[in-house]
Formats: C-alpha cells, sequence, structure tokens
C-alpha cells in the first residue's frame, strides 16, 4: 500500500513531498545494528544546563574543584542526560512519527564516564518484537542501546520498550483524523 501524498504548509499541490520518518513496525529488523549519525559532542554547558534544569545538584556534575579530588578527577556528564541523549540520537532513524508510545527503559548502566568534550555516539539493536495482542495495528518493539564516546568506550547501555505503528494502520488513523479530526484515545495496555 502506498503512503497518501501529504503537502506541508507552503508547497505545491501535485508535488511529492518526502517526510522524514522513522521505521514503521514491520521495517525494524532484529539483530541488525542501526548506527545513529551524526555523533554529539557534550559539552560543559550541556551538563551545567541539563543539571540544573533538572534540580540535580550533584557536585560531580557542578563543582570542578571538588570533582578534581574524586576518583575521576573531574566533573562527570550528567548520566540522564547521556541516557536522554542515547534515546534522542535514534529517534530520528527508528521512532520519528512511528511510536505510539515508549513503554519502558530497562537494564539501563553506565560502564565508563562521559566527560565534557566527549562525542557521544549510539547503536541500536531490535532484540524482539510482537504484535500487540490488545491494540490492533500496533506492535511491540523492544531495541537494546548502546551509547559509546570516539574511543569506542560503552559510556551507556539502556533496553528500550516502544509501541510501534505498523505502517497500514497508522496511514488508516491519519486519514480518519483527516476526515473526522478525531483520534482514538485510550490506555496502552499491549
Amino acid at each position: 500500500m502506498s503512503e497518501p501524498d501529504r503537502t506541508s504548509p507552503g508547497t505545491s499541490a501535485g508535488r511529492r513531498v518526502v517526510e522524514q520518518r522513522g521505521l514503521y513496525f514491520e521495517e525494524l529488523d532484529e539483530g541488525v545494528v542501526y548506527a545513529h549519525r551524526p555523533g554529539r559532542t557534550v559539552t560543559e554547558t550541556d551538563n551545567v544546563l541539563f543539571t540544573t534544569m533538572t534540580m540535580n545538584t550533584q557536585a560531580l556534575h557542578l563543582d570542578a574543584a571538588w570533582s578534581a579530588g574524586q576518583p575521576f578527577g573531574q566533573r562527570l556528564m550528567n548520566s540522564m542526560f547521556t541516557l536522554a541523549t542515547v534515546v534522542g540520537q535514534s529517534v530520528p532513524q527508528l521512532t520519528q512519527g512511528t511510536i505510539v508510545a515508549q513503554l519502558g527503559l530497562t537494564d539501563v548502566s553506565f560502564p565508563h564516564p562521559l566527560y565534557h568534550g566527549d562525542t557521544l555516539y549510539t547503536e541500536t539493536v531490535v532484540t524482539g518484537k510482537r504484535l500487540s495482542s490488545s491494540r490492533p495495528g500496533q506492535g511491540i518493539a523492544t531495541m537494546q542501546h548502546t551509547g559509546r564516546n570516539q574511543a569506542g568506550e560503552v559510556v551507556a547501555l539502556a533496553t528500550r520498550s516502544c509501541l510501534m505503528w505498523t505502517r497500514e494502520a497508522h496511514v488508516a488513523a491519519q486519514q480518519e483524523t483527516a476526515q473526522h479530526g478525531t483520534v482514538e484515545k485510550g490506555t496502552i495496555g499491549a
């Protein structure tokens, strides 16, 4: 089934529009390594802003003098920033516009610190997928995210479960919304 031609504001009717999106449930392949590029060089500003916005006053992120006397000898990137960036780097390639909901994160670990000036690269492997038994046209994908620094050292690991659209169901839902202006609401029992 071909996807309907969608025009964006400011485009000419009849012109082909290519919209960036992630992969639909049926396009995700188990065991494939999805390498998300470009990398993201993390900065002191990233660390200070994220740490203060989230009210995390941990001196390991904010106090250079104190951190210099600690085992790593310098401030560390906030691990929640690292986790958010690892997941975020996967979005354009895997879930942009094709996810229904994030269901959970498990097995999160940070085997090596990430420092100011490091570049974070993320790879994702789909480790499992199944159609939802309670939500027709949607499926659950389990993804293992691995974040590495520029030297290839693993700095973050996380397993993520997502409720994903199948292409056919998503297209039908978009057409329904366009015709009636409504979106189905309900619980996310998978």
